[in-house]
């Protein structure tokens, strides 16, 4: 399933990534990758719970892939769908040699590379790209055992990307945190899972403030931890005069 926003067609790829692509053909990917969503491998933990299905996705025809943080830093499907002129932009916190998982240095992949603060303003072909902070509360729910926040701050990054006639949200892995509600987007693509990030309440709220003109959200029901009530979090947001699509298998 793909959603039409403005000119733009937006795909929810599972887990948090993103596909978004212009009228141009510009092609803009956020967060792409793990569990299996795009090697045909993941085999979600409820049959009940609706999320895209997993395939083997290799379309190799990225403009920019944009990296929001360590958690959704997968080097494998970047090369899926990157095509070879990409530019790979990641928070400058993302650090591979740290990750446990298998996956090329952020400098050893065959694109142009850079690493970006949370207060960029750039043009990347037909996009503008600026970044917000994204982290979870340290007095908030969202903390490990220790009582550490899942994402501290300075850990990762949101993006706003501007590209045709839409402005699209992508928070990132946060809580709802000051300033979000006075942006000016189109597109707003929450978290709603939970447990690591805002559920969909916090999500819902944060959508009636924007006011955009649609929602499409991510990053949920990939596993239990993040499993939510998507369809309750669409008609709470619907109730708050938001448009809303789910973008689900």
């Amino acid at each position: 399933m793909t959603v039409r926003h403005r000119d733009l067609t937006v795909e929810w790829l599972g887990y948090a990534g993103l596909r978004l692509e212009s009228p141009g053909d510009t092609v803009v990917y956020i967060d792409p990758g793990r569990y299996g969503t795009l090697t045909g491998e993941y085999r979600p933990e409820s049959a009940q719970k609706p999320h895209p299905d997993p395939r083997d996705y290799r379309p190799e025809d990225g403009d920019l892939v944009l990296v929001t943080h360590d958690h959704h830093y997968d080097s494998d499907a970047i090369e899926r769908v990157a095509d070879a002129d990409a530019t790979v932009v990641a928070y400058e916190a993302v650090y591979p040699p740290k990750i446990d998982r298998d996956v090329v240095d952020l400098d050893d992949l065959p694109y142009e590379t850079l690493r970006v603060d949370e207060e960029t303003d750039r043009l990347f072909g037909d996009a503008i790209v600026r970044t917000v902070p994204a982290y979870n509360e340290p007095d908030g729910p969202r903390t490990d055992a220790s009582g550490d926040p899942y994402h501290p701050e300075g850990f990762g990054a949101g993006f706003l990307v501007t590209l045709a006639d839409a402005t699209v949200f992508f928070p990132g892995d946060t809580d709802p945190l000051d300033g979000h509600a006075e942006l000016d987007v189109s597109l707003f693509c929450p978290p709603i899972g939970g447990s690591l990030t805002m559920d969909r309440r916090e999500a819902a709220e944060l959508a009636a403030a924007l006011d955009p003109d649609l929602v499409v959200p991510v990053h949920y029901n990939t596993f239990e931890s993040i499993e939510t009530d998507s369809g309750a979090f669409a008609a709470d947001v619907a109730s708050r005069g938001v448009p809303v699509v789910l973008d689900e298998a």
